[in-house]
């Protein structure tokens, strides 16, 4: 994998936690990756549950938005999601979500995602659905996404 085939820095959260999204893979299944640091981890030295639950969903939703874009760049929205909470993950080390889409129609997939550690030790896993935005709302006023 060539440092040009990841996703890095392009949203707010990207820049803020610093994790990197991979559309690249063969399988269509998006991954995102994170290097734990001490900015992290909660109060007990371990991944803070909502940082964990927004690698699975930046996976979960490319990983959705592959399957109408190449580029995993198609917007869609999270309609729900939850997440289950396995193990802990503590730093330093590289922590991995990958999305699977396991059902859906036309405007609405159903997403499983996974999220693990270096040792391939599972962490959480979550089930979401997600919605993609109609390229006809793509365009609105001053080019926002409604």
């Amino acid at each position: 994998m060539a440092l040009r085939d990841l996703i890095e820095n392009e949203t707010g959260a990207q820049r803020l936690m610093g994790y990197v999204l991979d559309v690249t893979q063969p399988d269509k299944r998006a991954r995102c990756f994170l290097s734990l640091t001490d900015q992290h981890l909660n109060r007990h030295k371990v991944l803070h549950g909502g940082i964990a639950t927004t690698l699975l969903d930046s996976a979960m939703g490319a990983t959705a938005s592959l399957s109408v874009d190449p580029t995993g760049r198609a917007p869609f929205l999270t309609i729900s999601l939850t997440t289950q909470f396995v193990a802990a993950a503590s730093g330093p080390s590289v922590v991995t979500a990958t999305g699977q889409i396991t059902g859906g129609g036309r405007s609405l997939l159903f997403v499983q995602g996974t999220l693990r550690d270096e040792a391939d030790r599972l962490i959480a896993t979550a089930t979401g659905v997600f919605k993609r935005v109609p390229p006809s709302q793509l365009d609105g006023p001053r080019g926002e996404t409604h």
